[in-house]
């Protein structure tokens, strides 16, 4: 299984930036990590074919969607901040799990490469 993220870059604060991710097969789970430099890789959204979770620190300000057709997801990310600096991982989980579970990075079956989102102040 293929996960090929796009869409990161430079902005400055407050500015909007929108990620995709493609997978090559249809997936239940599909969701977001992001790891800044000396920390560990936090999570940070995950959708499935009904429900999404956030991580506090983004609530209000992304939004992840998928289109199923495609095999592919999305982050919307709004109000940027300088924290929100780091690469970002598009993840996916081939089968159910508990929802409590979805923002373990252990859950996850596959991971693509990160994009690099950098946010000036």
């Amino acid at each position: 299984v293929q996960l090929q993220a796009s869409g990161g870059g430079l902005v400055q604060a407050g500015d909007s930036l929108r990620l995709s991710c493609a997978a090559s097969v249809s997936t239940e789970i599909m969701g977001w990590f992001r790891q800044a430099p000396g920390k560990e890789r936090d999570f940070v959204a995950a959708i499935n074919r009904g429900n999404t979770r956030y991580a506090d620190s983004v609530k209000g300000r992304f939004a992840i969607s998928r289109d199923n057709a495609k095999n592919t997801v999305y982050l919307q990310m709004n109000s940027l901040k300088p924290e929100d600096t780091a690469v970002y991982y598009c993840a996916a989980r081939k089968v159910r799990i508990v929802y409590s579970s979805w923002s373990h990075p252990g859950a996850m079956h596959y991971w693509g490469k990160g994009t690099l989102v950098t946010v000036s102040s």
